[in-house]
């Protein structure tokens, strides 16, 4: 069986990734995870305000040893000023002996929001031996004087940037709280991106009534978050997007797995289900793939994927007509509304 496939122009073994998480945070796991069968491993994201903290440390004490040592300070390397600092030393030997020490890509991880930086990081990446970056843009907008195309060019101004600065493939983690998703992701890959992973979860905290304080708690996805990025990757499959298709969030078993590539994912990423039950789980979750595409006389993931993706020239008509088939359904099912 054929399980064989390309993201970002990378040749993976098979479509399986695991997705930025606790999982990668060490060379074993690393290891563990490419022993239970994944493809590729997007290392743990770095967050821009970890670099900045580690660079604010760094200058507080080359200022307060400045006037006892003064020649110690040429020991001192030159902070980037504006860009915020460097990435972490551990992070990129992580991402060095973590390509070393396996057979698959590792895709480093940066997760910010503001524009500076980006391109130092992704240079650092990519010297420690990324085989490509994931920018994981997460900006929830506060600033209500914001608007949506300014939204949309800090987004495409990162993009670009990281673009120029780099050789390596760039892939783009976005949300799906943009009034246009489609156009949005058609705009990134006309600024360069190579890759989009739909959907980013934005943070929902809780509320505590007894405490009367906000719980900011990041829950494992469930299998029903699925459908929108399948709804997505299946509207964008066959060419509407110049760059590759990563799906993330709601994969429990193995139908999950075949659901994403049936409406047209390159790639599958997931971290939950790794957590749930384990690293060795990769394998059980490709064996299932291998087993429906046994059952099905499919022999390679080519000669399925997509099949069930939009292929209408009305998508508009054609999303309304889904709509409206499901609240007939609805009513048929649990009486009239």
């Amino acid at each position: 069986m054929n399980l064989r496939t390309t993201y970002l122009g990378l040749p993976l073994r098979n479509p399986l990734v695991a997705s930025a998480g606790p999982l990668s945070q060490t060379v074993d796991g690393i290891r563990r995870l490419a022993d239970g069968g994944v493809g590729a491993v997007v290392l743990y994201s770095v967050f821009e305000e970890q670099i900045r903290r580690q660079a604010e440390i760094d200058e507080a004490l080359e200022e307060q040893h400045a006037d006892a040592f003064g020649e110690a300070l040429s020991y001192f390397p030159e902070l980037p000023g504006t860009d915020g600092g460097d990435l972490p030393a551990d992070y990129l030997r992580l991402l060095e002996e973590g390509a070393q020490a396996t057979g698959v890509p590792i895709i480093g991880s940066i997760n910010g929001s503001t524009r500076g930086g980006w391109t130092q990081y992704a240079r650092q990446l990519q010297d420690a031996g990324a085989a490509a970056i994931e920018l994981n843009i997460y900006f929830v907008v506060g600033d209500l004087s914001l608007s949506g195309r300014e939204v949309e060019e800090r987004h495409l101004d990162i993009v670009r940037a990281v673009k120029q600065a780099v050789s390596i493939p760039v892939a783009v983690k976005l949300s799906p709280y943009f009034s246009s998703v489609g156009n949005m992701c058609r705009q990134l890959a006309e600024a360069g991106a190579d890759g989009l992973v739909l959907f980013n979860r934005f943070l929902q905290p809780e509320i505590d009534i007894d405490a009367l304080d906000v719980e900011p708690e990041v829950e494992l996805s469930s299998q029903y978050e699925g459908r929108l990025p399948r709804t997505w990757i299946a509207a964008l499959r066959g060419g509407r997007v110049g760059c590759s298709l990563a799906a993330t969030s709601g994969v429990r078993d193995a139908d999950d797995l075949v659901r994403y590539l049936l409406a047209g994912a390159d790639v599958v990423m997931t971290t939950s289900a790794l957590v749930r039950n384990g690293t060795e789980y990769g394998r059980q979750l490709l064996n299932g793939l291998e087993d429906w595409m046994a059952a099905k006389g499919y022999e390679s993931l080519d000669d399925f994927r997509g099949l069930l993706a939009v292929r209408h020239d009305d998508e508009n008509a054609y999303q309304r007509a889904g709509y409206i088939t499901a609240l007939q359904k609805a009513k048929s099912t649990y009486g009239s509304f």
